[in-house]
C-alpha cells in the first residue's frame, strides 16, 4: 500500500495562524475592557472614602505690580506678581504686615490664593484684632501675594521649575522692598521692616519652594516658613524628563545635608520650618505616599500630615479641593496667625514656637510627643470646698455623668491622683461632649488639676461671685487644663462621618484629655466641676486606667490575617480607650474590613458610640470612624518601590460607648 504525503499551502496555513491570533487578541482584549469597566466601576460607584468638604466663598481683586519688570527680572514679560485683597475687608492701595507669598502648582492658576487668603482677611478682620492677646502678642493681617506663570507645566519639565524658582527669588525680594516705602504702607512705623516672607505651596508649587533655597539667587534668610499642600517632596510625579529627576536628587540632597549638621552654624536650613499636608486616598492626582518630608527634614523643623487626622476636618480631600476646603483653610488661616509676630524682623516666632504651635494645630494631639501646659505657674486659682458641694471619688472608680448641672448647685467631683508605680504604669482619660474653655464662667464644665492649699501664697482666690463652692476649711489651688484638651469628633447614633456638609446640622465636637500618670505628680486631684444649669445636658466620663489595660499589641503576621483574619475579644471591665497595634499593617496595598460586636445591653442606654481612630505615628496619618459598625482599615504604610520611612507599628484605637 503506497504512502501519499498532503502538502499543506503556506497562504492556508497562514490564514489559520492568523485566525487563532486574532481570537487570543479578542480574549485578551475582551478580558482588559472587563477589568478596566470594573475599575471605573468600583472608582466612580464605590469611593473608599466620602468627600466631607463644605464650600469656601470669597470676594477676590487683585492687585498686579507692573513695576516688577524686567529691571528686576529676565522674566518679567513671561510671568508676573500680584497682591490678593478681599472686597469690603482689605484696603487696596495699602499694606498691612506680614508677606505671605503663594505658589501655584502644575498648570495651576494664580487665582488659587483667594480661599485660603479670603479666610485670613476675615479672620483677622471679625475676630482676631478684637483679641488683645493676639495682638499683644504680634498677630497683624497678612498680606497674600500669588504668581501667575500662564498654567506652566512644572511637573513634566525640569527647566521651567528652575525658571520659576528663579522669578520667586527675585520676586521675595522686591516684595521686602515695598515695606520700606512708607507710601505702600499702613502699618506702624515703628515695627521693623520684614526681612522674610512665608510660603504657601500647592503641588508642584511646594517643590518650587524648596527649590528656591539652592538657587543662586537666593537672599539668605528671606524664606523660614513653608506650608505645602499635595505636594510630591519625595520624588518626582512623572520622570519623562530627566532633568527633573535630578532637580530631585539635588534639592532632596541638599536638605539632607544642610539638617545633618551637627552645629546650626553649619546647617543654612536651621531656621527654615516645613509642613507637608497630604490630602489622603480622595487625591489621585498626587500619591499621598510622595508628599512625605519624613526622610528629608528632622522632626524639629518638620513633619507630614494627613488632612484625615487634623483637627475639626476630619476628611480626604482630592488635589483641587485641599485649596478651597472651607474647614481646611479656617485651619490653614489660623495656623499663620499662630506663628505671626510682628515685633521681629522675621515677622514670625522662633522656629522651636513655630513647629509647637503648628504640632498644636495640625495634629491630632494624641502623640506621645504632645506638649502638655499644665505646669501650675501664674493663673492659678484657690477651689474652697465644703462637704455638700464636693465629693471624693473612691480610688480605681470610674466617673460618669449625665445631664450635667441638673443638681441645681456646682458640684465638684474630686479623683484622687494616684501615685507613680514603676510597675503599673497608668494613664488619666477623659472624654466629655462640652466644648472645654480656659476662661468661660458659663461654660457647664470645668476640669482642673489640684494640689492641698495650705498656706497662703502669691495665688489669689477667685472673686467671690464667680466661686466654684461656698467658703469652707477645705481649699486646694487648681489650675485650668482646657488649653490641653483634644478635638475629636462627635460620634452618637444621629452620627455617620466625622464631618457635617454644607446645609447640614453643625456637629460639635467631643472633647478628650488625656495624660500619663507622671504628667500629673505634683497634683493631688482632678477636679471635674459640673456647674449648675438651667438647662442640663452633656456627659463626661474619667477614669485612671493600667496602661497594660489600655495598649495591646497582637503579634500576628500579614498573611495570618490575610488568610485566616483577626479575632479580639475585649472584656466588660475594659477601658474607655484601647489602643491596638498592629506592627504587620505596614503596606498600603491592602485594605481590612473591621467589625464591631456589642452586646445588646451594652448599646440601649449609650452616653456615645463606639468610635475608631486608626493612625501612624509618622507620617502622621489618622483617621476617625463614628457610630461604627463596620469599617475598612487601610494605611498609606510602605509603598511599593518607594524608599521606607514609616515609623511606629499601625494602630487602631477604640472608644468603647460607656453606659449610662
Amino acid at each position: 500500500m503506497a504512502n501519499t504525503k498532503t502538502d499543506v499551502s503556506p497562504a492556508l496555513a497562514t490564514r489559520r495562524h492568523s485566525g487563532s491570533c486574532s481570537i487570543l487578541v479578542l480574549f485578551i482584549s475582551g478580558i482588559g475592557m472587563l477589568l478596566l469597566v470594573l475599575i471605573m466601576r468600583s472608582l466612580l460607584g464605590d469611593p473608599v472614602e466620602a468627600k466631607g468638604c463644605r464650600m469656601s466663598y470669597m470676594r477676590p481683586s487683585y492687585v498686579h505690580y507692573s513695576e516688577f519688570d524686567t529691571e528686576h527680572t529676565r522674566f518679567a514679560s513671561k510671568y508676573k506678581l500680584f497682591l490678593y485683597r478681599e472686597q469690603g475687608i482689605d484696603d487696596e492701595h495699602k499694606l498691612h504686615s506680614t508677606p505671605v507669598l503663594f505658589i501655584p502648582g502644575n498648570a495651576g492658576s494664580y487665582k488659587q490664593v483667594r480661599p485660603i487668603a479670603a479666610e485670613a482677611a476675615t479672620y483677622y478682620h471679625d475676630t482676631l484684632r478684637h483679641d488683645g492677646r493676639s495682638i499683644d502678642s504680634g498677630a497683624r493681617n497678612l498680606d497674600f501675594f500669588t504668581v501667575d506663570f500662564n498654567e506652566d507645566i512644572t511637573a513634566f519639565h525640569g527647566q521651567t521649575l528652575l525658571d520659576q524658582a528663579e522669578y520667586l527669588n527675585e520676586a521675595i525680594r522686591y516684595i521686602l522692598s515695598l515695606y520700606s516705602d512708607p507710601e505702600r504702607v499702613g502699618r506702624d512705623p515703628q515695627l521693623p521692616d520684614p526681612t522674610s516672607v512665608i510660603i504657601l505651596g500647592h503641588s508642584m508649587g511646594g517643590v518650587v519652594a524648596r527649590t528656591m533655597l539652592i538657587q543662586p539667587n537666593y537672599q539668605a534668610n528671606s524664606i523660614n516658613t513653608i506650608i505645602t499642600m499635595s505636594a510630591p517632596h519625595s520624588r518626582p510625579p512623572v520622570t519623562f524628563d530627566g532633568q527633573i529627576v535630578q532637580i530631585y536628587d539635588e534639592v532632596n540632597k541638599y536638605w539632607r545635608r544642610a539638617y545633618a549638621q551637627k552645629w546650626a552654624s553649619d546647617n543654612p536650613l536651621w531656621h527654615v520650618t516645613l509642613i507637608s499636608i497630604a490630602g489622603g486616598t480622595l487625591d489621585t492626582v498626587v500619591p499621598s505616599d510622595y508628599a512625605s518630608v519624613e526622610s528629608i527634614v528632622p522632626e524639629t523643623h518638620g513633619f507630614t500630615v494627613f488632612t484625615t487626622g487634623i483637627p475639626t476636618v476630619w476628611t480626604s480631600m482630592d488635589h483641587q479641593a485641599i485649596l478651597w476646603c472651607d474647614q481646611f483653610r479656617k485651619v490653614v488661616a489660623k495656623s499663620l496667625y499662630d506663628i505671626v509676630n510682628v515685633y521681629r524682623a522675621s515677622q514670625t516666632k522662633s522656629r522651636a514656637d513655630r513647629m509647637r504651635l503648628f504640632r498644636r494645630r495640625f495634629l491630632p494631639g494624641l502623640e506621645a510627643t504632645s506638649d502638655k501646659n499644665i505646669a501650675l505657674k501664674d493663673g492659678a486659682s484657690v477651689l474652697n470646698l465644703d462637704h455638700k458641694s464636693s465629693r471624693t471619688v473612691p480610688a480605681g472608680d470610674r466617673v460618669v455623668l449625665n445631664r450635667l448641672g441638673s443638681q441645681g448647685h456646682t458640684m465638684v467631683h474630686l479623683i484622687p491622683i494616684p501615685t507613680a508605680d514603676v510597675s503599673i504604669a497608668k494613664r488619666f482619660s477623659l472624654l466629655t461632649d462640652v466644648l472645654l474653655l480656659d476662661s468661660d464662667e458659663s461654660n457647664p464644665l470645668d476640669i482642673l488639676v489640684c494640689v492641698l492649699f495650705d498656706q497662703p501664697g502669691s495665688m489669689t482666690a477667685r472673686d467671690p461671685d464667680h466661686m466654684y463652692v461656698a467658703s469652707s476649711p477645705s481649699r486646694l489651688a487648681c489650675k485650668n487644663v482646657a488649653s490641653d484638651a483634644i478635638l475629636l469628633p462627635a460620634s452618637t447614633r444621629q452620627t455617620r462621618e466625622p464631618f457635617f456638609l454644607e446645609g447640614e446640622n453643625a456637629i460639635h465636637p467631643f472633647s478628650y484629655l488625656q495624660y500619663d500618670v507622671d504628667d500629673l505628680l505634683e497634683y493631688n486631684f482632678v477636679a471635674v466641676v459640673e456647674k449648675a444649669s438651667s438647662r442640663p445636658s452633656g456627659f463626661v466620663i474619667a477614669e485612671f486606667s493600667d496602661q497594660e489595660a489600655i495598649q495591646k499589641t497582637i503579634p500576628v503576621s500579614l498573611i495570618q490575617i490575610v488568610i485566616f483574619g483577626l479575632s479580639i475579644s475585649l472584656g466588660p471591665d475594659r477601658a474607655m480607650a484601647i489602643d491596638l497595634r498592629l506592627p504587620a499593617l505596614t503596606s498600603s496595598l491592602f485594605a481590612f474590613d473591621m467589625k464591631l460586636l456589642n452586646s445588646e445591653c451594652e448599646t440601649r442606654r449609650q452616653l456615645f458610640t463606639a468610635m475608631v481612630r486608626q493612625h501612624l505615628s509618622r507620617p502622621y496619618e489618622s483617621k476617625y470612624f463614628v457610630n461604627v459598625t463596620d469599617v475598612s482599615i487601610s494605611f498609606h504604610g510602605t509603598a511599593p518601590a518607594f524608599r521606607g520611612n514609616t515609623r511606629g507599628s499601625p494602630s487602631i484605637i477604640l472608644e468603647q460607648a460607656i453606659s449610662r
